[in-house]
C-alpha cells in the first residue's frame, strides 16, 4: 500500500494499461467483503497482476463471498479484465484469473430491473474481454482454462 507522499507503485511484471486500472479506483472509501477498506486489496492484485495465481483465489472473501458480491466487486473485475487483455502468459496464472471471474459471475444479480448493482457492474467490465475469453475456450478445448471460459461466455449467454 502507498502513502498520499509515495510515488506510484510499478513492476516490470506489470503493463501500464493494469496499473493504470489499479490506480483509477478510491479503494480505500470502499467498503471490502471483509469489513475494512478495500485499500488493502491493492497489494492482493498487485500480486494477481503480476502472475501469482494464489493472489486471484484470496480474493473470495473480499470481493466476493459464497454467492454474494461484496462492493469491491466492479473495481476488482475491471483490473481482472485488464489483467486478462493484458494475455498473461502462464497457464496457472490463467487458470486462477478465469476461475476467479467464474465464481464473481456465478453469484447472485443483485441489481433491479432499473439499475446495475454490483453484479451489472461487474459483468459489465467481463463483457469488455468476452471476445478473447470466447477465444480461450475454443483454443484449447478439454482444459481447464477453456472449461472456465466456457463458464464464463455460458453465464453471460453470449455464446454462438
Amino acid at each position: 500500500m502507498r502513502g498520499m507522499d509515495d510515488k506510484p507503485r510499478s513492476s516490470p511484471l506489470v503493463p501500464d494499461a493494469v496499473a493504470a486500472e489499479i490506480a483509477r479506483h478510491d479503494w480505500e472509501s470502499v467498503e471490502c467483503g471483509c469489513g475494512r477498506s478495500a485499500l488493502h486489496l491493492e497489494d492482493t492484485l498487485w500480486a494477481a497482476a503480476e502472475g501469482h495465481p494464489a493472489a486471484f483465489r484470496a480474493l473470495e472473501g473480499h470481493a466476493f463471498a459464497g454467492k454474494r458480491l461484496a462492493p469491491p466487486a466492479p473495481a476488482v473485475s475491471g483490473v481482472l479484465m485488464a489483467v486478462w487483455e493484458a494475455g498473461p502468459p502462464r497457464r496457472a496464472t490463467r487458470e486462477a484469473l478465469l476461475w476467479t471471474v467464474l465464481a464473481l459471475l456465478g453469484t447472485e444479480d443483485d441489481g433491479s430491473s432499473h439499475e446495475a448493482g454490483l453484479y451489472g457492474q461487474s459483468t459489465a467490465f467481463v463483457r469488455r474481454g468476452l471476445p478473447a475469453i470466447h477465444r480461450e475456450a475454443a483454443h484449447a478445448p478439454g482444459t481447464v482454462s477453456a472449461a472456465y471460459a466456457g463458464g464464463i461466455v455460458d453465464i453471460l449467454g453470449l455464446r454462438a
